[in-house]
């Protein structure tokens, strides 16, 4: 009989935190474009609307920027359920709001969960997983993700129909209790990272996790060689300069840039305000666009699966670059279509040409960037500044996110082409970048990946590499998974 390893289904439980942010991103575009909303709490303008939708991520920037301090305090399971304990609470909030404010309360709460949980998430995950099945481990909270973005457009399909306020009420009561669910299963089920307990001295404990997840001395990779670094205190300023330290900016540097660029291409302007995109392509009553933004949340979740599975499979770099390449082109057609004035509501192609553009790119992007770049960032930084410099990636996320989910709405109320062009250049960008800066990690340890970067360093930094130093005597070096190799499939 199959039987599922201890890691994978731990890997499983800790995932389910994308659900969460799945469901908020499925359900507040939407929600904000109920008519049940507005007969409760207002109509809203485009700036209004705007702050609505993105004053989470304001928070969540925050909150994700000590994330994995707070992480290396008490460890990643705990930290993790701390956060999701605290979106449920914002959720209960924006359930029982009878005024703006309250709403805006709400959301400012859940902000500071989401921020704690996803930080550490991914985190959890690398320093669990043996390299050989890492990538698609680690790809799993972005399945659930899509999972939650589908599940939240649907429930909303479903309730607008409610003529009561419940219509948009009961979405974030069933986030509430999603949140509650994983936060219990998370402390009752959920064992500390082993890579965390022996940074921390605590090598018995660690190597008893170890047996417990069911991964053998030679899966370990080299976690118990490395038992002398030691976890950074969580307070202090010393500590969060430690992912500027010179062994590792670069791969602070990227990590932050990536995941700040991944939401400029866009993705979550399509996510937060589908319902205006197709209702602005023709598609006027909320029915019909409510139901084209399910359509499109559907199609991630069938993109994603097969992406998780074969994450392992294809090259991060080619991955990145393929993805960019192709998100530009929707993103510069649409533009082009927009500006050209070939785009009516109520007759031609080009409408439905926009529909099709915007279908495309969210499945390019779910098969590519959207799996990819969070297990990148979590595996290119040494175990010492892993949980720090991944938290602060996804703060350099969450603050694009902003920006992008708030400027959306008013963009497209002056411009119909002018927010389509900034997110294919966005995507241009990268591709150049990741061309020139972005090491292949795949199939390597967590050791050898940061033995390639600080191999890299030392040779930009002119100092001379011998015969026996470790960065090159590295097993993962040895069979050509360096820099060099980065663009080849």
């Amino acid at each position: 009989m199959f039987q599922v390893s201890k890691y994978v289904e731990v890997s499983i439980l800790i995932s389910l935190g994308g659900i969460l942010f799945g469901l908020d991103t499925g359900t507040i575009g939407p929600i904000t474009s109920m008519p049940q909303f507005s007969d409760s709490l207002g109509t809203l303008t485009s700036t209004v609307r705007g702050l609505v939708v993105s004053t989470i991520l304001i928070t969540a920037a925050l909150s994700s920027f000590f994330g994995g301090h707070v992480a290396n305090l008490v460890g990643r399971p705990r930290a993790v359920a701390v956060g999701g304990g605290i979106f449920g609470l914002g959720a209960a909030v924006e359930s029982a709001s009878v005024r703006l404010g309250m709403l805006f309360a709400g959301r400012a709460v859940k902000g500071i969960g989401e921020g704690l949980f996803l930080s550490t998430v991914i985190v959890y995950i690398t320093e669990i997983s043996p390299p050989r099945s890492r990538g698609t481990l680690a790809s799993i909270p972005q399945l659930m993700i899509a999972l939650g973005i589908c599940t939240g457009y649907f429930v909303c399909y479903g309730s607008v129909k409610i003529s009561s306020s419940l219509s948009w009420r009961l979405p974030f009561a069933l986030q509430a209790l999603v949140a509650l669910i994983f936060t219990v299963s998370v402390l009752l089920f959920s064992p500390q990272s082993p890579r965390w307990l022996t940074g921390c001295g605590r090598h018995e404990e660690a190597l008893a996790v170890w047996e417990k997840l069911g991964i053998g001395a030679a899966e370990r990779e080299k976690s118990e060689e490395n038992a002398n670094s030691t976890v950074p205190e969580p307070v202090g300023m010393k500590d969060l300069l430690a992912v500027f330290g010179k062994d590792v900016w670069r791969q602070t540097a990227l990590g932050a840039f990536l995941m700040g660029m991944q939401q400029l291409s866009g993705i979550d302007g399509v996510l937060y305000y589908a319902p205006l995109l197709f209702q602005s392509a023709g598609l006027k009553s909320s029915t019909a666009s409510f139901l084209a933004s399910g359509v499109s949340a559907l199609l991630i979740l069938l993109i994603t699966i097969p992406a998780i599975l074969l994450a392992d499979r294809w090259r991060r770099t080619t991955s990145t670059i393929v993805g960019g390449l192709l998100q530009a082109c929707c993103m510069l057609t649409m533009g082009c279509l927009y500006a050209s004035g070939s785009v009516h509501a109520s007759h031609g192609a080009a409408r439905w040409a926009v529909i099709v553009m915007i279908y495309l790119f969210t499945a390019v992007f779910s098969a590519t960037w959207a799996v990819g770049f969070r297990v990148y960032v979590s595996e290119i930084q040494p175990s010492r500044t892993r949980a720090g410099a991944a938290s602060l990636s996804l703060s350099a996320n969450w603050i694009v996110n902003w920006i992008v989910a708030f400027t959306t709405p008013i963009f497209l109320a002056h411009s119909s082409c002018g927010v389509y062009f900034l997110f294919g250049g966005a995507s241009l960008l990268v591709v150049a970048v990741c061309v020139l800066f972005m090491p292949e990690t795949r199939g390597m340890s967590l050791e050898d990946i940061a033995a390639s970067f600080q191999r890299k360093s030392r040779v930009t930094d002119g100092v001379e590499l011998r015969d026996g130093d470790p960065s090159i005597d590295s097993p993962g070096l040895r069979e050509g998974h360096g820099v060099s190799s980065s663009l080849l499939v």
